[in-house]
């Protein structure tokens, strides 16, 4: 058992909400400053000072790529084990039992300090499968696979991507066929993050060819150490190889392993969607403050920022990231209010990948041939990974295309 820094106690009478979760923030404050130094405030950044790396995609051979999800790890687990790596979650899956509020303010004053950068395989383990196994799963896999989860003791991927079933994922074509008590899986996924480090996967296998596409899909909690699995990673553009391919050959699951009812498979894989879509516009990249702070930083020392072109685009860089920080606050209070995630993850999603495009624009204007030659000079070509891992995010967490569809039928009303 692990002692935890912060213990919920129930709310004397009289006392505000308020003046408990001053308590708690001043709480975490303090655990904060005992395990991680502060960040240097963004506007104080020196130029030429730490890395420049500004990648979407990470550049890095697998032994170092596993050291950066093991820090990353050990840093939630150091936040679970104080009672800060799941905040709002249920207490019997090692959660604080607490409203959504505190998560989000904790996250803000953690973000004054520096810990561990967040990997996707992190991510998709805490922040996709992790409350879609909570919404789905039935007790004995809630309590199976939960709380590992959310200290990250153990990791997952998600099995959704086919060859021939990317952004139409209802046209997956992986097959689940009954065997008794066991079902037997065959076919193929795709652009797989973290799938070479991952202790299970979360799959999508059509399990009734013969009904419509969206009744015939079922979900499948699988080991990726399962007789019968083979992950080879992908090489990207941008050099790293954080993307797999997995191929599935006889293999054999309990029916126990089964998430959710068969055939809703589609209503599963909807729930899970929902979460990336709010999940993915949580990160760095084109519209936070950070990036723009970089770009801006990158144009005063090339002398760029009396450009009045340069100038402009800055300006549009800014208006974004305001703009992107605003729907996300209107994603939170939808779920402070109990709702599920909404058109705003759509929405959010389109907003951080014109922000990528954006800011691809701008620092190509900036830099002109630094970007495609590497003089050694700091903050430079180094923009060159994100411009290149920019792409890569049209496609991830749902193609722009899927989410103009979304919003124009489900948010505008609009025919298909």
């Amino acid at each position: 058992m692990h002692s935890k820094t912060f213990v919920k106690k129930d709310l004397p009478p009289g006392r505000s909400t308020v003046t408990e979760l001053a308590e708690f923030l001043s709480q975490a404050e303090q655990w904060l400053e005992a395990h991680a130094p502060r960040r240097k405030p963004t506007a104080e950044l020196q130029w030429g000072e730490g890395s420049d790396s500004v990648a979407l995609f990470r550049n890095l051979s697998f032994e170092e790529e596993r050291a950066h999800i093991d820090e990353t790890r050990a840093w939630q687990q150091a936040k679970s084990d104080a009672g800060y790596g799941s905040i709002s979650w249920p207490e019997e899956y090692g959660g604080a039992g607490l409203p959504l509020s505190y998560e989000n303010a904790f996250r803000r004053l953690e973000s004054g300090f520096q810990t561990a950068s967040t990997h996707e395989a992190v991510g998709i383990t805490l922040d996709l499968v992790a409350p879609t196994v909570l919404a789905w799963g039935d007790d004995a896999q809630r309590a199976r696979y939960v709380r590992p989860m959310r200290r990250t003791d153990e990791m997952w991927c998600q099995l959704f991507s086919e060859p021939g079933a990317g952004s139409d994922l209802a046209s997956l074509s992986t097959r689940a066929r009954r065997d008794g008590d066991e079902w037997v899986l065959d076919g193929q996924k795709v652009w797989t993050s973290g799938a070479q480090y991952a202790d299970f996967g979360y799959i999508l296998c059509r399990t009734d060819p013969t009904s419509e596409r969206h009744a015939g899909i079922t979900a499948f909690i699988v080991p990726m150490d399962a007789p019968g699995i083979e992950v080879r990673p992908l090489r990207q553009m941008t050099g790293g190889s954080s993307f797999n391919e997995v191929f599935l050959t006889d293999v054999r699951i309990p029916d126990a392993n089964r998430l959710g009812p068969v055939g809703d498979g589609w209503k599963v894989a909807i729930t899970t969607l929902g979460f990336e879509r709010a999940s993915v516009t949580k990160g760095g990249g084109g519209g936070s403050v950070g990036t723009f702070m970089r770009v801006s930083a990158l144009s005063r020392h090339l002398g760029r920022n009396d450009d009045p072109v340069v100038r402009q685009q800055l300006a549009g860089l800014y208006i974004d990231g305001r703009l992107r920080a605003l729907t996300a606050q209107r994603a939170g209070a939808r779920l402070k209010a109990g709702g599920v995630p909404g058109p705003e993850g759509s929405i959010g999603k389109l907003q951080w990948t014109e922000g990528m495009r954006r800011t691809s624009d701008c620092v190509s204007t900036i830099l002109g041939p630094r970007l495609v030659a590497d003089s050694g000079e700091w903050g430079t070509y180094a923009w060159s990974e994100f411009v290149l891992g920019a792409a890569g995010y049209r496609i991830a967490g749902g193609s722009d295309e899927i989410q103009k569809n979304i919003i124009a039928e489900r948010v505008l009303g609009l025919p298909r």
